[in-house]
């Protein structure tokens, strides 16, 4: 049995190699992370990358530990610079979520071995890194994204390499300078995760084209997911949604409807599997529109649907767009653009629509619901499953129904299904689970973790072994 002080040893003969040579020593106490090119960025992954795959798990758990502690210390000023930086979402929901990343991102202990034993010797199967990842960020939830990646590729012994959004770039890059500086305070090394001064789609391509990146993974909107798809390259892909939820005649309405309206305004509706649009049977759709109300969700009619349609979305070259301005922003914010004064105690806005007005089709990142009466619990179903637009990402019902709980998770197909609680349960946020804010549906690894980045490799040892 190897003792602690054995492995505190083998520890210190592994930092004490990598402090060696490698990498520049000024550069190290200068630069957590961010380079002046991909190339740079890359090549200082590489090198990090050789000594991370020889750590322990338990010393990995330790740089871990270190990022946890850091990112619920920073959570407030995380928070703060992603709202002033990119003008989207709410501080104090943003803290929620960097504490939520910090406490139930799963680190090593999701990377595990599998074994046969027999008479014919012994074979594992056992989780391998990549190597160095390529990761491509959104402006939604920018740091948050960085520090669940590198927690999870790191306990896989990968490094990682960010190409973030511009619109998200000093916060995703204060990110990254965090984690480095956590595995560095603790005896680890630097440039476990890197990035750029100046992303563009240049040093993405950079990054598709490497030969030292082995797995992209990208979390943003459909066009990044198919860009890493395309690039011939092992790809993740966290891609788009659109949640519907159902609410069925059998629902506790007034519980269903704080839900969807606590799940739809967390951070002004900026997380993927956030309530989107409202399906719900015509038989309780008053009780839910009053609950609504009484939650804080304000309700629009008439010419004030077509005022709103018009400031949120627009028509460029025939094709329908989000407006920029408004994603992620208050609803008090959006109601005073349509010439609607509230108090900031109004978070949601909501509307009656048919199942296909744009509002409703469309994801919207922002407070904004719209609600479809139907006439029954199989037309609201065959409804949500359209409105979804086989993204297969999250999907959400308010039922005391099992068998149409079962109908609508079968058929909707999501990577997420939450029932009977707001949206964000999905992410372990009163619920049961682990964190992440990569949900790759589209490519099927569904909440991504540590093993998602890891390859499996088989060790076979023929006619020994095997003591039974």
């Amino acid at each position: 049995m190897v003792s602690n002080v054995d492995i505190e040893s083998i520890v210190k003969s592994v930092i004490a190699s990598m402090n060696n040579t490698d990498v520049d020593q000024d550069s190290v106490t200068s630069n957590y992370g961010i380079f002046d090119t991909m190339e740079e960025a890359i090549n200082a992954s590489i090198k990090t990358q050789r000594k991370v795959r020889d750590l322990p798990f338990e010393f990995r758990e330790k740089i871990i530990a270190n990022i946890r502690k850091k990112t619920i210390e920073n959570a407030e000023t995380l928070a703060k610079m992603g709202v002033e930086e990119t003008g989207m979402g709410r501080v104090g929901d943003k803290i929620l979520k960097h504490k939520l990343v910090a406490e139930k991102t799963p680190g090593t202990e999701d990377i595990n071995t599998v074994a046969w034993s027999g008479d014919r010797g012994l074979t594992l199967v056992e989780q391998g890194p990549f190597g160095v990842i390529g990761a491509i960020t959104p402006s939604t939830n920018s740091s948050e994204t960085v520090i669940c990646n590198t927690i999870g590729m790191l306990a896989g012994g990968n490094t990682v390499v960010f190409n973030p959004h511009p619109g998200a770039l000093n916060v995703s890059n204060y990110a990254v300078e965090l984690v480095n500086k956590a595995s560095v305070e603790v005896g680890g090394p630097n440039f476990i995760a890197g990035s750029v001064k100046k992303p563009t789609l240049q040093s993405a391509d950079v990054m598709f084209k490497h030969k030292s990146i082995g797995l992209l993974v990208a979390t943003g909107g459909p066009g990044v997911v198919t860009a890493v798809l395309s690039s011939g390259k092992r790809a993740i892909g966290a891609g788009a949604g659109n949640p519907p939820v159902v609410v069925d005649e059998t629902a506790d309405i007034k519980k269903a409807a704080y839900d969807i309206f606590n799940g739809a305004t967390f951070d002004n509706n900026l997380p993927c599997i956030a309530e989107k649009e409202v399906v719900v049977v015509e038989e309780v759709a008053d009780e839910l529109i009053y609950y609504m109300e009484e939650a804080g969700s304000y309700k629009i009619e008439g010419k004030y649907i077509d005022k709103l349609t018009n400031t949120v979305l627009l028509n460029k070259n025939g094709k329908v767009v989000l407006n920029r301005e408004y994603v992620g922003k208050d609803a008090s914010y959006i109601l005073n653009a349509i010439g609607i004064t509230v108090d900031e105690n109004i978070k949601c806005i909501i509307f009656e629509a048919e199942g296909n007005h744009p509002l409703v089709t469309e994801e919207l990142m922002m407070p904004i619901l719209g609600i479809v009466r139907v006439s029954d619990v199989d037309t609201a179903i065959d409804l949500a499953v359209d409105l979804e637009h086989g993204n297969r990402h999250s999907a959400h019902m308010h039922s005391k129904n099992i068998d149409n709980l079962t109908k609508y998770g079968k058929l909707i197909d999501t990577a997420i299904f939450v029932k009977n609680a707001p949206s964000y349960a999905a992410l372990g946020f009163g619920g049961e689970g682990y964190c992440t804010f990569t949900i790759a549906s589209r490519t099927g690894e569904g909440l991504t973790s540590a093993s998602s980045f890891t390859k499996k490799r088989r060790c076979v040892m023929a006619e020994s072994l095997c003591i039974r």
